[in-house]
């Protein structure tokens, strides 16, 4: 029998549920698969929020053949077979699952097919295609960022499954899923196999006999490099130490765990050690320049330095203050002695009169003189 996850995978839009901001009537892409508009594009979003689906409603609108790789398992020479195969006049779509694994030169032989239009390309992505697609590439699909399922959409979820699930296990359920579809209904399918009932206990207990499956497909992702950091924030190396070598064990992209890593370099550590952000870039470049397996040296050697380091957060959470106060009162004036004067009109205006290059009056907008944030 197919798994849960399939069976329940969405045929068309009618059925689909969640991001609602995409495919309402009148939103992009509800518009492209209602009218058959063929279109490169990417799907940038966390694990389980139908991706793939989306890619083969979209497929099957525009009367297209549509051909499936990993980008984890795929290589070139599948790529030339692909482009190669006749499709008798029906358009060509390629739909590369975690294209970010894809490297420059995978990228750049996709990109004279997509340019021309022979190829229609589809690329999921749990990372940031800014920072995983080449630029060119890139230029020439629409993005699209998905989003979490919300607890209305998980609830939905679990009610097309047809299992009885109590009140207290839904809830647990939901909260374990954190978004994720696909997990929620892995965990349901394989507790329903297991136990009589879908108590709360027996959902999880089934948990390990998912954990390994998780790990080596990417389904603790975001787990594991939650604990990841929060073991550097509490300065604790060892825990740290452990939680890098599982996500290398399991197949994590090094280039993502060195992102993470230059992000808290400035948010947990900041001015308690400023060097650590020169630290955690460089770690970043060698991650870049070696690769697997060497890199994990790399990283070692970053993750007991930043776990080790002072923390100070203050930057961080003062440029949080920064932006409630600009979503709060919106752009407030700013003072006619922190402007700009590149012309004699504006200096007769005012613009930049009295400024003080050292001055210890507050250049904040009159409605938060004074405010600190630091």
């Amino acid at each position: 029998m197919q798994p849960l996850a399939h069976r329940l995978r969405p045929r068309s839009l009618n059925d689909y549920i969640g991001q609602a901001h995409l495919v309402s009537p009148g939103k992009p892409l509800y518009e492209a698969i209602e009218k058959g508009h063929l279109f490169s594009f990417l799907l940038w979003g966390p694990p389980g929020v139908g991706k793939t689906t989306l890619a083969r409603i979209y497929a099957k609108a525009v009367k297209g053949i549509l051909f499936e790789v990993s980008a984890v398992s795929a290589g070139k020479e599948d790529l030339k077979k692909i482009v190669k195969q006749a499709t008798m006049g029906q358009p060509k779509i390629l739909f590369v699952d975690e294209i970010h694994r894809f490297n420059k030169a995978q990228q750049d032989y996709l990109l004279p097919f997509v340019e021309t239009g022979d190829l229609t390309l589809i690329g999921a992505t749990t990372e940031n295609p800014s920072f995983e697609v080449i630029g060119a590439l890139l230029s020439r699909c629409q993005v699209f960022v998905l989003q979490s399922h919300d607890e209305e959409a998980l609830n939905t979820i679990i009610d097309q499954s047809e299992l009885e699930v109590p009140d207290e296990s839904r809830q647990w359920l939901i909260h374990y899923a954190n978004g994720d579809a696909r997990r929620l209904l892995t965990i349901l399918e394989t507790a329903s196999q297991l136990y009589p009932d879908l108590s709360v206990e027996h959902l999880k207990s089934s948990l390990s006999s998912l954990s390994v499956r998780y790990d080596k497909k990417g389904e603790g992702h975001y787990d594991t490099i939650s604990a990841f950091i929060k073991s550097m924030r509490a300065s604790q190396p060892d825990a740290a130490l452990y939680y890098l070598a599982r996500m290398l064990e399991g197949g994590e992209d090094p280039k993502f765990i060195a992102r993470r890593m230059v992000v808290f370099a400035s948010e947990d550590i900041g001015m308690a050690m400023p060097t650590a952000l020169v630290v955690a870039n460089e770690v970043f470049r060698s991650v870049e320049t070696i690769g697997l397996p060497e890199c994990g040296i790399n990283l070692a050697h970053g993750v007991v330095y930043l776990a080790t380091c002072k923390k100070d957060r203050s930057a961080y959470e003062g440029f949080k203050q920064a932006l409630q106060d600009i979503r709060e009162h919106g752009d407030l004036p700013i003072p006619m002695k922190a402007r700009n004067a590149p012309t004699k009109m504006m200096k007769k205006m005012g613009y930049g009169k009295d400024y003080e290059m050292y001055t210890k009056e507050s250049l904040l907008p009159k409605k938060l003189s004074g405010k600190k944030y630091v």
